[in-house]
């Protein structure tokens, strides 16, 4: 006997709970074996490995955007429409991850944001150019000769908890140059990094 839509799409709700659980919540108690056998235990090990890593794969997309349900409806809608080339996902699919998206978003989102917090956190970040004049001494306590542009920058960090600690940085247009350069390279970094996981 056929199973009824509804039917599927609960299993594979189940399904993307347990995801959930191992990835986001780590019990790592809930493992695919676990979700195979207590599911999917009719299905072929190879076609439930591959159920399996498209709900994963599909999760973690909408959790790393943190899609809204307009976001999540076009996501899912272009993600149908590839159903003819392979790699797409079915309507069931589909109405699963909505509704596990819609009721699950908000205890994600939280625990994906605090294991994204490092200590001490920044707070905040002000900055201003001047005009350095030729009277003026560098931090290192050398005289500058030259007059001219110099970004000064004021970083807060703090811990949860305690007060405000600011850290005061200046730096010339060659300074400026190498930060820029520096953060460029680590946005480069974290994007292959992203694209690994």
């Amino acid at each position: 006997m056929a199973e009824t839509e509804a039917a599927v799409v609960k299993r594979l709700g189940a399904l993307l709970n347990g995801i959930a659980q191992n990835m986001f919540f780590k019990q790592v108690d809930i493992t695919a074996e676990l979700l195979k056998e207590q599911l999917y235990s009719e299905l072929p090990l190879g076609e439930f490995t591959a159920l399996h890593d498209k709900m994963k794969g599909l999760l973690k997309s909408v959790a790393s955007a943190d899609m809204d349900g307009a976001q999540l409806e076009a996501f899912l809608s272009a993600q149908s429409r590839k159903q003819g080339g392979g790699g797409g996902v079915t309507a069931e699919q589909a109405a699963a991850l909505s509704r596990f998206w819609k009721s699950g978003r908000g205890r994600v989102r939280e625990v994906l944001v605090a294991q994204s917090c490092w200590e001490p956190a920044l707070r905040g970040v002000s900055w201003r150019v001047d005009l350095q004049s030729a009277s003026s001494r560098c931090v290192d306590g050398r005289d500058d000769n030259q007059s001219g542009p110099v970004a000064l920058v004021e970083l807060e960090v703090g811990r949860i908890g305690q007060d405000s600690e600011f850290v005061c940085l200046e730096f010339d247009e060659a300074g400026v140059e190498r930060i820029l350069k520096k953060m460029s390279s680590i946005q480069e970094s974290i994007d292959m990094m992203a694209e690994q996981s």
